[in-house]
């Protein structure tokens, strides 16, 4: 499906399925910058997702991007898809399908504002000013009108302030950051905490090394294309080991590592000189990401090691204001990740579900402040 539509002002509105016409220098430019903001809102990194087939037509995932364009140039975006189900999104919203279903109604496709199989927040709206913001957003719904409703996934607040105005649902969801709060060392990080918890650490920590398991950093450039052809090997058996399906193929990982070198640090896991494991995480150079992580063979705790400790220890050193630990996981917290909040707006077609989703989510806001409250009261630091 392409649209176009026509503003005043010198501005045109159209629905683009790639980014292969849309220069990047302009794109990145709108989602502030790969120095300033996340990479996965990149060109770079949704160019890779689209031409290596992780999210397109034929998993489930059809592009139909919003471009606002004035006088030839790029003035706004929004990255846009039309999805057959909800899989790689982290905002579960199954219950919503089957209540769907239950009524003899299609849930499926509905229209999407995310960055595919990545639940970090940051800009959905890519725009200079809020009257883009608001164009952009106008033109998602009239194209969501197509489907049963719009989802605007990890939203930073800019966003969300213009998708409240619009009278979007929220909803809010929990993750787990970690703070530098200008750490010298690890150790530093550790005497914050009680001896009970400092010596926990150590002792997964010291575990890890009595197994035999050393680790190296590599970074850009250093990840080569034999440590892609292993990570992915170590990504494939973890996804197989829980009985699932990777996202992300080989040739993403590969892509990424020329377009993306700058962004990309792996932490590979050895015993007797053979890597046996590693952890794929993006920086920005304010914030590590931790990402993907996978194993070729189980060594105890080596997964809080290869994608927790070591990377904590990482952005200690680059003097990194946050790591982000992924999606879910209340075991982080004990490992000095605090519960932060994350959000997303929703349009629903059907006035009916629209009403009902919206109570739910009502309910639903009042016991995630309610978890946060209680996570917040078994954070591991010592009580100032």
């Amino acid at each position: 499906m392409l649209r176009a539509g026509g503003f005043r002002n010198n501005r045109t509105m159209r629905f683009a399925h790639s980014l292969a016409g849309i220069d990047a220098s302009q794109w990145n430019s709108l989602a502030g910058g790969l120095a300033a903001s996340n990479p996965f809102i990149s060109h770079e990194f949704l160019s890779a997702l689209l031409e290596t087939g992780c999210a397109a037509p034929a998993s489930g995932w059809t592009p139909s991007f919003a471009l606002i364009e004035r006088d030839g140039e790029l003035a706004a975006a929004m990255p846009l898809f039309f999805k057959s189900h909800s899989y790689g999104e982290y905002v579960f919203d199954w219950s919503w399908a089957d209540a769907y279903a239950r009524h003899g109604l299609a849930y499926y496709p509905k229209t999407l504002g995310a960055v595919p199989f990545t639940p970090v927040a940051g800009p959905r709206l890519l725009a200079r000013d809020d009257a883009d913001r608001r164009a952009l957003l106008d033109a998602a719904r009239e194209l969501a009108r197509d489907t049963s409703s719009l989802h605007v996934l990890f939203a930073g607040e800019r966003d969300m302030q213009v998708m409240r105005e619009h009278g979007m649902l929220e909803r809010r969801s929990v993750q787990f950051h970690w703070r530098n709060e200008g750490y010298a060392d690890f150790e530093q990080f550790l005497a914050r905490m009680p001896h009970a918890r400092r010596k926990n650490i150590k002792q997964e920590r010291r575990r890890v090394r009595e197994a035999g398991v050393t680790f190296r950093r590599l970074r850009g450039r250093e990840i080569e294309s034999a440590h892609w052809e292993f990570f992915h090997r170590c990504y494939r058996s973890t996804y197989a080991a829980h009985g699932s399906t990777p996202y992300l193929n080989l040739p993403f990982f590969r892509r990424i590592g020329e377009s993306l070198a700058d962004n990309l640090v792996l932490f590979v896991a050895e015993r007797a000189a053979r890597p046996i494991a590693a952890a794929l995480c993006f920086e920005d150079g304010h914030c590590l990401y931790g990402r993907h992580w996978g194993a070729l063979e189980h060594v105890p705790l080596l997964h809080f090691e290869c994608c927790y400790y070591q990377p904590i220890e990482y952005a200690i050193e680059r003097r990194l204001a946050s790591f982000e630990g992924g999606a879910q996981g209340e075991h982080k917290i004990f490992r000095g990740l605090l519960p932060v909040e994350t959000h997303s707006a929703h349009w629903i077609a059907d006035p009916r579900f629209a009403r009902a989703i919206g109570e739910h989510l009502e309910r639903e806001s009042a016991g995630i402040e309610r978890y946060v409250n209680e996570l917040a009261e078994h954070a591991p630091f010592k009580k100032e």
